[in-house]
């Protein structure tokens, strides 16, 4: 793998070369305190489960059916500052899109996905760690939901999730639309302009509404279950590690139920352009 202070590749020419995208190779897990990382741990894993719930609900939760003696306000930093969270029924939450920023019309509502490249996806999720916590990416193609690019890192900024998405359409071309939540990183000009001057169609899901991105909100249930939750990474090396032997296992191994039991670097392969 890659390896810093190579005698004769430096790391961006390892990464070129491992097609991977170097920038969460930079980064550090993020610090919170004991209590904080376990709390945004039960959250994680809870809200998989109960997208529906708000921090007041969670805070509910975690008091009366957890035991945890918190307030209200220290749940509501977590849940929507640092873990960037929200229920999926409309409400009050602080990871909306900035007021000034277009919010772009969903446009998956009846489409017949039957082509590879026609759809992808693209979402961020909060990745809990032994000592901190991280940030990861991930751009999927709906049609045979195979993996395109994916990074990490240590904040939600737009430039990140350009760089991710740049990479994708190097390496596999460009879809005709592009679906994100209404996240700040997604409605900011820095991410929807590079979208519309490639022009590629940008879908965004309804205020509130987690599952008009279902698709990708299923994959962050299987890597964390499947994986992450198994094998906590100990550092952001760890975590790059872990996820790029969960994508290829993803890509190349699993096989889905909702393909008929097929494999989605099989149906992306042999599914014409």
């Amino acid at each position: 793998m890659i390896r810093k202070g190579h005698s004769k590749l430096s790391v961006v020419k390892q990464s070129k070369a491992l097609s991977v995208h170097r920038s969460g190779l930079y980064y550090k897990p993020k610090g919170e305190s004991k209590l904080n990382l376990e709390l945004m741990r039960e959250m994680d894993e809870h809200y998989l489960h109960h997208p529906f719930k708000g921090a007041k609900r969670m805070h509910i939760w975690l008091r009366r059916d957890k035991g945890y003696q918190v307030s209200r306000n220290r749940i509501e930093r977590l849940y929507y500052k640092v873990m960037g969270l929200q229920a999926v029924m409309p409400g009050r939450h602080t990871s909306r899109r900035c007021k000034s920023h277009p919010v772009f019309p969903y446009l998956l509502r009846n489409l017949t996905i039957d082509r590879k490249n026609q759809v992808w996806a693209i979402d961020i999720t909060y990745i809990p760690m032994k000592k901190g916590y991280m940030y990861l990416v991930a751009i999927i193609d709906l049609h045979s939901r195979y993996v395109l690019n994916w990074s990490v890192s240590n904040s939600m900024d737009a430039n990140w999730c350009k760089e991710c998405l740049e990479e994708a359409i190097r390496l596999h071309g460009k879809p005709e639309i592009i679906n994100t939540d209404q996240g700040s990183q997604f409605t900011s000009e820095e991410f929807s302009s590079y979208v519309l001057s490639q022009e590629i169609r940008l879908s965004m899901d309804g205020k509130g509404r987690a599952t008009d991105n279902a698709f990708i909100e299923r994959l962050w249930r299987n890597v964390k279950y499947e994986k992450l939750y198994l094998n906590p990474p100990k550092d952001g090396m760890d975590l790059y590690l872990l996820l790029a032997e969960y994508f290829n296992y993803y890509n190349h191994a699993r096989r889905h139920e909702a393909l008929d039991y097929e494999i989605p670097a099989e149906i992306y392969a042999k599914q014409a352009a």
